[in-house]
């Protein structure tokens, strides 16, 4: 099933709905069997099958009312902020809110009330420049929404800019202002939002034109969206597919210090990067579809204007009787309407050829692009694990980083299971009130930061091993070098299968 199953992953939560509905006395407890069950090994699940479950589960929840026992896990919220556990639940709510809305999602587990704190916010857009503010900055924002609503168009907008704007307050809150107030009109709905990147999105490109205010653009969409994910994630995805954003600026944000610190905690950046990454792979699959079926419609149409010459030679070299005597070539009309269609065969072939050199160029361009995207990437990845990964004398593989912080932790463990009074039935605390017993995770933050990371680089190089294996040199000779550390090296084989022994490992 990894990379890629047999059929898009929404095939098989059909499918599970389904025989749920169908068999309701039975399949059901099934399908709770199996979530507990690997609840209970997340933290062992590979990074991409932690992902699908957390899709998968909460689609599933969405087709049966939100129900289901969340007082069983409730002792989460006695767990650190980066147990995998306690992640996957604040996920789930928030793929959940996605699918919903926030007050029915809250409803769904009013059995466990204490299971709010881990809700995404709730709130819509964050606009800077509101009716309570009374700065310039916010009547900036008026004008420009006016000239929207007047129908300016991009150029005169650019023009307000380069003339009002950018002289008096400088680049950082030029930017600030048009996009958030851009955004702000374009936040009713996704249609609203494309007509906005459509009209606009000249001006976006001209304030945008290198990777340094890319980087800044996005920055201030995620401030714009603060509290909703989603529309982050849509409106980077919308601009990126405008050619407003690059993949490279993606890169760069993502990896960025305010994102680096939810490596462990949230999807939010890594969906982001999945996105541009699809994208970008996307392109170069639908690029290749389109010049397999040109070359296909390219030999069509050069043996179709071949035929049509060589119907015309035929022609034209026959001898017919004129009179009584012999002329070269057929009567005139076959003659013309012979030429007509060798003309216009020939046409057709040159077209396609022509249409099939430029879907070469471009693809040639994407190839370009996505060995830049990678190397980026994991150029990004070894940076900044190199950090924050144990020295590689000490920690060589996962289970020696997992139990690192073990020992150091053991004692406050002991505490702990001491400090935990029975009550009168014997039972230790962590046991009351249906929360189930041993709600304590003993590997530390920065251990965690560190098994996420490298188990999401995993995942982006099984995903995407088809199209990395052809830089596979360049990565060993730019970022897998002799001195990056051994579980770096592993987590990129691995995800691309190549056995470790077959490179030289320092």
């Amino acid at each position: 099933m990894l990379p890629e199953p047999p059929f898009k992953p929404i095939y098989y939560t059909l499918v599970i709905i389904d025989l749920c509905k169908a068999l309701p006395g039975a399949f059901p407890a099934v399908v709770a069997g199996a979530v507990r069950a690997l609840f209970e090994k997340i933290a062992d699940l590979d990074m991409e099958c932690r992902t699908r479950l957390i899709l998968w589960f909460s689609h599933h929840l969405s087709n049966f009312q939100f129900i289901w026992h969340w007082e069983e896990w409730a002792y989460v919220l006695d767990l650190p902020k980066w147990a995998p556990q306690r992640v996957f639940v604040r996920e789930v709510l928030e793929r959940e809110v996605r699918l919903s809305y926030w007050e029915k999602v809250k409803q769904s587990i009013e059995n466990a009330p204490g299971l709010e704190g881990l809700l995404p916010p709730k709130g819509g857009p964050n606009f800077e420049f509101g009716a309570q503010d009374n700065s310039e900055r916010h009547a900036l924002s008026a004008e420009l929404k006016n000239l929207v609503k007047g129908r300016a168009a991009a150029r005169e907008i650019i023009l307000w800019i380069e003339e009002n704007v950018f002289p008096v307050h400088g680049f950082e809150v030029t930017l600030k202002v048009v996009l958030q107030t851009l955004l702000d009109i374009g936040s009713k709905s996704f249609t609203h939002l494309i007509t906005v990147l459509e009209r606009y999105g000249q001006v976006i490109a001209k304030m945008s034109s290198d990777q340094d205010k890319q980087v800044m653009v996005i920055a201030e969409v995620g401030s714009y969206w603060k509290n909703n994910l989603q529309m982050t994630a849509i409106a980077i995805d919308r601009m990126m597919g405008y050619r407003l954003l690059s993949n490279l600026s993606i890169v760069r944000w993502v990896f960025s210090s305010e994102n680096i610190e939810q490596f462990h905690t949230s999807d939010r950046p890594w969906e982001i990067l999945r996105n541009a990454v699809n994208k970008t792979y996307n392109r170069i699959c639908d690029l290749r579809k389109e010049i397999s079926s040109l070359k296909k419609t390219f030999v069509s149409a050069e043996a179709a204007a071949a035929k049509a010459k060589a119907e015309l030679d035929a022609a034209e070299t026959k001898l017919t009787l004129v009179d009584g005597e012999p002329v070269l070539g057929d009567n005139p009309t076959k003659l013309k309407r012979l030429k007509s269609s060798a003309e216009k065969a020939k046409e057709e072939e040159v077209s396609v050829q022509e249409s099939l050199e430029a879907k070469d160029a471009l693809l040639a361009r994407a190839l370009d692009e996505i060995e830049a995207l990678f190397l980026s990437l994991y150029k990004n990845f070894s940076s900044v694990l190199m950090e924050r990964l144990p020295e590689a004398s000490r920690v060589g593989t996962l289970q020696e980083l997992k139990s690192s912080s073990a020992d150091a932790m053991a004692v406050d463990l002991e505490e702990l299971s001491t400090m935990e009074v029975d009550d009168e039935n014997g039972r230790p605390k962590s046991q009351l009130n249906g929360r189930k017993t041993g709600s304590v995770y003993n590997i530390g933050e920065k251990e965690q930061w560190c098994l996420s990371t490298l188990g999401y680089l995993k995942a982006f190089s099984r995903q995407y091993a088809s199209e990395i294996w052809p830089h596979v040199e360049k990565l060993e000779a730019e970022v897998l070098t002799e001195n990056v550390h051994p579980l770096i090296r592993k987590a990129v084989y691995c995800g691309l299968r190549r056995p470790i022994s077959a490179v030289y490992v320092g």
